[in-house]
């Protein structure tokens, strides 16, 4: 019994094996420039050259596998199947023709790997289509696991060769992606012989018409002249495509030196001619530089010598006008035919505009263009240049991240203009305070931070308070425009955190505690706070998608006369029941809806969700919404209000806007314009939680209320406590001095009631007279008669 492989020296012609694999070698190398040609063409020309390509791969394939065929020397008689052999060749070339076609088929990049493993299939199929063609006058036994061994070998070899081949430009990818396709074919070929064993027997007859290998070494070798022709072809037209290539580019060259750049043409070193680019380049007139020396414009033997040993590459250089100026200029030399004599061009650009706009990307590219400061780039590679130092120092570091206090309503009250100069003035209060080495960016917006080292803590705190003195004294040298405040936050190194986007991360935890403190002041990051930002964030992500997600939903409770008990109305109430969480208090979500801007979209939804609902019920009572203090100062409020009651077609005079007195002091008189035009639209306004807060008499005069009503807190006990019970009549007194009516809320017990009917109080609701609950609750008020009475709305 007889191993192939186990007899590769003994059994093979090693000549012909050599010439196996330069065979090989040639038709990958010839394959691979066909296909790299076949891709830059267009149209049928391309189908052309992949049929090219193919056949050159192909019988490469065909002529290497018969070529170690005949190098093999089993001593006993062989000789090959005509139609299997025939068939042998015709799979190679189809199959790499339809790999190669794959490959650049309009799609994925993944494409191209999947073509070169159908090419790498190609092999398989010849090789044992070949295989079989063998006749021996033996029995051919084979090794499944070396089979498919040989045809993963040549399917993975093939996809690596085609990707690498068009995966770029120049000789490297087509030289690598060739080297990788002569592995998958040698590599498929020596792995699937060594899956054969031949058993030698006798009587074995091999068939009169099978072709002798004498006859197959003249296919072969008429195979291997295909390749070599097609191999020169792909070498002419490899050739062809460089010179044309050159002489184009050396035209578009030429034409843009001549339309925008200096052209001056020398004999040596004398010049000869120049144009007018030149000419104003140099300082002189075009007649004044013929028979002047170059090097009287390009001082320096280093340029000379530059240009002489770079032909046409840029060579950079400074040029001395007639002026005795120096001008920074690129030149490119170009030998060239002139009157039939050598010469040579020198192309001159002027890179004076270059080196400013290369200087302005330069400085870009680390600082803010407003503010001149470092820019969050820049100042997270200092951060982290700091840190490896303070490492090694023993030092602490501070990063203090600072926000403008509501800067949003800068923008909003005074323009951008004014915005975009309180942050300049920031900008320059806090670098003045900065020592050697501090280093102050801005991060964004009007996101600030500073990076300094300090001995202790302490100092951090110290610059803090330094800052926000500086800002405070500003304000007072500069009255009438914008007040500037902000709050920072403040994280050491190694303390807090040992890198940087923890470090950023718990400066800017610490400035969110600042600001929800009152703002104006500072903070240090404590461990405590990470959990309470998770969780603010976590609440915040949720409410922005609350409303689409049908999680909010809106709630009434009813009002009604206290003497009579008629129902009058309701208060309208959000209510979130967060996925995962159950329901959120809105004295938890509204702030942070507040802080982040989300109120605007969430009681936009509010206002028209009360007043569609509100419109379909045939009786015609009123409803109360509260609204906060970031609508009433948003300038689109009044419209957007305008906007719902047309579309939902509400009776203005049924709606009514309940606000707080903390909505009207952060700027009077803005307010008081808002309120005048929502009066105008015919919505009435309440004076909501009297009593608590600024409780100011001049805004009961100053805002155009149409009811007041007092916070439950009073109401609460009121038949028991003195005290409340007197603050409560003085505001009922307050009441009807100024013609007025009062609603009280949270009255829960009769006896609070008997209090309020005997002292003259309007109006009144609470746990009562009924509790939130939805609309459908109460279908009885909205939809029966007028005379409902709030008992009816208890049994409801």
């Amino acid at each position: 019994m007889l191993n192939v492989l186990g007899c590769f020296v003994d059994a093979h012609d090693l000549r012909l094996v050599a010439l196996a694999a330069g065979v090989c070698a040639l038709a990958s190398v010839t394959a691979v420039w066909l296909l790299c040609h076949a891709a830059r063409t267009l149209g049928r020309t391309r189908y052309a050259w992949l049929a090219v390509a193919a056949v050159a791969g192909g019988s490469g394939i065909w002529a290497t596998h018969f070529i170690a065929m005949l190098a093999f020397s089993p001593n006993i008689p062989a000789a090959y199947a005509v139609g299997r052999t025939v068939l042998s060749l015709v799979h190679a070339v189809l199959l790499t023709g339809i790999g190669l076609l794959v490959a650049l088929w309009p799609g994925p990049r993944a494409l191209r790997g999947l073509g070169g493993a159908i090419a790498g299939g190609g092999i398989a199929a010849m090789h044992y289509t070949g295989m079989a063609a063998f006749e021996v006058a033996g029995h051919v036994r084979w090794d499944a696991a070396l089979v498919a061994a040989s045809i993963a070998l040549g399917a993975a070899f093939g996809a690596a060769a085609v990707t690498v081949a068009l995966s770029g430009p120049g000789l490297r990818p087509r030289l690598a992606g060739a080297l990788l396709l002569l592995v998958a074919i040698c590599g498929h070929h020596f792995t699937a012989m060594g899956a054969v064993t031949i058993v030698p027997d006798p009587t074995v007859e091999i068939p009169v018409e099978a072709i002798p290998s004498e006859w197959l070494a003249v296919a072969v070798a008429l195979a291997s002249l295909t390749i070599l022709l097609l191999a020169c072809a792909a070498l002419a037209l490899d050739l062809r495509d460089r010179r044309l290539s050159t002489q184009e580019g050396e035209r578009l060259r030429s034409l843009a030196n001549a339309a925008v750049e200096g052209l001056v043409v020398c004999r040596g070193d004398r010049i000869v001619s120049a144009n007018h680019s030149f000419a104003a380049l140099a300082g002189c007139t075009t007649t004044d530089l013929a028979g002047l020396a170059l090097s009287s414009f390009l001082p320096g033997d280093a340029t000379r010598l530059a240009l002489a040993a770079q032909p046409e590459q840029p060579v950079e250089a400074d040029l001395r006008r007639a002026s005795g100026e120096t001008v920074p200029v690129e030149l490119i030399l170009r030998p060239v035919e002139y009157a039939n004599q050598p010469h040579y061009a020198v192309a001159v650009r002027d890179l004076r505009a270059r080196r400013r706009a290369e200087r302005q990307i330069q400085f870009l590219a680390h600082h803010d263009p407003l503010t001149g400061l470092a820019n969050r780039a820049s100042f997270h590679g200092r951060l982290d240049q700091e840190i490896r130092l303070a490492e090694v120092g023993g030092r602490k570091l501070a990063v203090l991240c600072l926000d403008l206090d509501r800067f949003k309503e800068v923008n909003d009250l005074f323009g951008h203009a004014a915005g975009d100069a309180m942050l300049v003035g920031v900008a320059r209060v806090a670098d003045g305070l900065l020592a050697e080495g501090q280093m102050m960016a801005r991060l964004g917006g009007d996101e600030f931070a500073i990076l300094a080292s300090f001995e202790h803590a302490v100092g951090a705190g110290r610059l803090a308070e330094a800052l926000l003195e500086a800002l405070r004294q500003r304000n007072l040298d500069a009255p009438g425009g914008p007040l500037v405040a902000t709050s920072i936050g403040i994280a050491i190194y190694p303390d807090d955190a040992a890198d940087r986007t923890t470090l950023l991360s718990y400066a800017d935890t610490a400035l969110y505690r600042a600001k929800s403190e009152g703002r104006g002041t500072y903070r240090f990051f404590e461990a405590a706070m990470g959990v309470e930002v998770r969780e603010r964030r976590m609440l915040e992500h949720g409410l922005r998608h609350a409303i689409a997600r049908g999680e909010m939903r809106m709630v009434y409770q009813p009002q009604c006369h206290v003497a009579g008990g008629e129902v009058t109305g309701f208060e309208a109430l959000l209510r979130w029941r967060r996925p995962g969480h159950g329901s959120v208090s809105p004295a938890v979500f509204i702030p942070i809806a507040e802080e982040s801007g989300l109120i605007l979209q969430i009681g936009e939804w509010v206002l028209r969700e009360v007043c569609r609902e509100a419109a379909g019920w045939p009786r015609a009572l009123a409803v109360a919404v509260n609204v906060s203090a970031v609508q009433i100062h948003h300038p689109g409020f009044v419209q957007t209000l305008h906007d719902i009651l047309m579309e939902t077609r509400l009776d203005p005079a049924r709606l009514e806007i309940e606000l707080t007195e903390t909505a009207l002091i952060r700027d009077p008189e803005r307010a008081l314009a808002t309120l005048q035009q929502i009066k105008r639209l015919g919505v009435g306004i309440a004076m909501d939680d009297f009593g608590t807060g600024y409780s100011s008499l001049s805004n009961l005069r100053a805002f155009p209320f149409d009811k007041i009503k007092i916070d439950s807190s009073f109401i609460r006990s009121v038949d028991r406590n003195t005290q409340t019970a007197a603050i409560v009549r003085s505001v009922l007194g307050l009441g009807r001095g100024l013609d007025l009516p009062v609603l009280a809320e949270g009255v829960e017990t009769e006896q609070e009631l008997r209090f309020l009917e005997a002292e003259g109080c309007q109006g009144m609701q609470g746990y009562l007279i009924g509790r939130p609950a939805a609309i459908t609750e109460f279908h009885d008020l909205t939809h029966g008669t007028p005379a409902a009475k709030h008992g009816a709305v208890r049994a409801a």
